[in-house]
């Protein structure tokens, strides 16, 4: 599992205290389920923003493995086969969870902590194993999970997908609270329950399964030929409706929509870029102990990434997870990834640079982007503007996918995430998942050997942008807000078809072993992905010339902390260079050699002068600490 996780700033003088203990609560929730139930936490991503003070994203990508003539359906058949109830007993946590979730919160949501499902992750993983068991016996026609809206959509979806009706009777349904009404049990969403049909004649062997996993498995109902759902309450027709209505012809709501009047943030200041000769360490070190940058150890060293041993990179060993398929030699690449400042700046620009990113982390670790999924948080979609914010970034995130031929599988949606009338940065993020044909070719980020070179990978081959377009695109980087406090601009203008190749030549990179680490450059900008790139290696260090701003056209700090994708930075040793840039020309990919790895100092040389410097073990220190000493501290 990966969890892309966004909260308010730690430091906010009056909510910091408030988003501390939030994301203290989150991490221990998630530790506390993901360990118990046994599935590796093996990455995602912590972003910290104003606008997620009042509304914190939990978003988790869950990856499985099936043969794929062994996958079962949601789907109801057979005229007389019984509907089976199996799992947690059903209580009133949850009621009406859906339905708050499509609502702004204000204060009167205080009232509805009630909404919240309880969880169990040991019953949980009994749950899992007793399902995993009794797909094998071969009795099961159909199952599916009682999530959003419990027993009503399980129920009704089931039942439309098939074509058939389902009639049920809640008087059979397990519950834990006395008194329910039907409303309540149709409606609960209580976790760790299941809805299952199975053949008629072989129930016994499902019940057997079920018992022997101390697990409640009751029929309560059967397939039917009329396509409505039925519920019965102690023999009393409770409701009757045509199930493909229900599950599949809600309205289709047709909302205004409307770009904001003004480009989002235009009245702020762009950023003014620091003059040529300025020592920039000293905000380089500031930019390693930002939240967004900073070592997320705090939170992975409090997950199980190793559990069921197949995963061979962890949390901040690579730009993705890495997990070895058993029985093969193959293995699985995945990483999440959104950029909700870049959203708030161009909705379109900035989705498609969340699905090229995730993509590139992947293609980082050798691995090959086969297909993508999302998670698409947005404010309320009954206000114009947020409904321009959703459609430009459904179009930048299919546009992208297209080009990097990484089809959606599936997704969610989650609106209204908005408190007192204040929304969240429209924030789509995206899961990529990629196959390495080879486990032992999977790459890490961090350098391996002192005297490897260290190679910039541009796929862009863009010309020399203009000082004014440099401003506008660095006034919304992770630098421009740590260092100067300023969101605005745009994003990076995007090629795809370059990202596209970058990718291309990574994972060719990778399978013919010509590098040893690859890290691609993102948030921080070239100086951030070499020092993270250093941070991994235990005790290694760098030396770069980023050559002049006579070469590049490009200011110092844009240089360094530029956020330009279709780029990357490797390492390789000097055996392997002539192999390297034969296969990067292939792919028509720029190749500079900046640097390379040593022990000691670490220093970033431009216009041929040091620009940052300063001892190895200094930045470490800032970069691993920051984000901890910032969560501890004493509200």
């Amino acid at each position: 599992m990966l969890d892309s996780l966004r909260f308010g700033p730690l430091d906010d003088p009056q909510a910091g205290p408030r988003n501390r203990r939030i994301l203290a609560g989150v991490v221990a929730g998630i530790a506390h389920y993901g360990n118990c139930f046994g599935v590796p936490t093996v990455g995602g991503e912590c972003i910290f923003e104003p606008c997620y003070n009042g509304n914190p994203l939990v978003n988790v990508f869950a990856l499985g493995v099936a043969k794929k003539e062994d996958i079962f359906y949601a789907s109801a058949a057979g005229v007389g086969n019984p509907v089976i109830y199996v799992g947690a007993k059903t209580g009133r946590d949850g009621i009406h969870g859906a339905s708050m979730a499509s609502a702004e919160f204000t204060e009167e949501s205080k009232q509805k902590r009630p909404n919240v499902q309880v969880g169990d992750p040991f019953l949980e993983k009994l749950l899992l194993e007793a399902c995993l068991e009794a797909m094998q016996t071969g009795a099961i026609v159909a199952i599916q999970d009682m999530g959003a809206a419990g027993l009503t959509c399980s129920t009704c979806e089931m039942g439309s997908r098939g074509g058939t009706g389902i009639e049920i009777e809640l008087d059979r349904v397990p519950q834990r609270e006395t008194g329910m009404t039907g409303y309540e049990m149709m409606l609960s969403e209580s976790q760790e329950r299941m809805l299952l049909v199975a053949e008629r004649g072989r129930e016994g062997e499902v019940f057997d399964v079920f018992q022997k996993w101390g697990l409640d498995a009751v029929e309560i109902g059967r397939v039917t030929d009329d396509g409505k759902l039925r519920v019965l309450n102690h023999g009393r027709m409770a409701a009757e409706i045509p199930a493909h209505a229900l599950a599949e012809e809600g309205p289709r709501y047709e909302r205004p929509i409307a770009a904001p009047k003004a480009a989002p943030a235009s009245d702020l200041p762009l950023v003014e870029f620091a003059r040529e000769g300025t020592d920039l360490t000293q905000n380089f070190r500031r930019l390693l102990a930002s939240p967004a940058i900073a070592s997320k150890y705090w939170v992975t060293e409090q997950y199980d990434s190793m559990v069921r041993t197949n995963t061979r990179v962890g949390p901040g060993s690579g730009d993705a997870a890495v997990l070895r398929l058993k029985e093969t030699k193959h293995a699985l690449a995945l990483s999440t990834d959104g950029n909700g400042r870049w959203g708030f700046l161009s909705p379109r620009l900035g989705a498609m640079h969340a699905v090229a990113e995730a993509a590139r982390n992947v293609a980082c670790t050798g691995a090959r982007p086969i297909a993508a999924t999302n998670c698409l948080n947005f404010g309320n979609p009954e206000k114009p503007e947020v409904m321009w914010q959703f459609t430009e970034a459904i179009d930048g995130i299919a546009e992208a996918c297209r080009v990097l031929e990484t089809p959606i599988t599936g997704g969610n949606v989650s609106f209204y995430n908005e408190t007192l009338g204040k929304p969240i940065y429209p924030t789509p993020v995206l899961g990529v998942l990629g196959l390495l044909e080879d486990a032992e070719c999977a790459l890490g980020s961090g350098f391996r050997n002192e005297g490897d070179l260290i190679l910039l990978l541009d796929a862009s081959g863009a010309s020399a942008v203009s000082s004014e377009q440099q401003r506008s695109e660095f006034s919304s980087s992770e630098y421009a807000k740590a260092i100067h406090g300023i969101v605005a601009g745009a994003p990076p203008a995007i090629d795809l078809a370059a990202e596209k190749r970058l990718i291309d030549c990574l994972v060719k990179l990778a399978a013919e072993r010509a590098i040893l680490s690859a890290h691609d450059v993102s948030d921080g900008g070239v100086a951030a992905t070499v020092a993270e790139s250093c941070f991994d290696s235990a005790g290694l260090s760098a030396q770069i010339d980023l050559g002049s701003s006579k070469e590049t056209g490009e200011l110092a700090e844009f240089a360094l902390f530029g956020e330009r994708g279709a780029r990357a930075v490797v390492s390789l040793a000097s055996a392997s260079l002539a192999h390297a840039t034969a296969i990067t020309a292939q792919y028509n990919i720029k190749v500079r050699r900046i640097g390379s790895v040593t022990r000691g100092d670490f220093r970033i040389q431009y216009n041929g002068a040091p620009v940052i410097r300063g001892k190895m073990d200094s930045f470490l220190r800032t970069w691993s600490e920051s984000l901890g000493k910032a969560i501890e501290t004493a509200s």
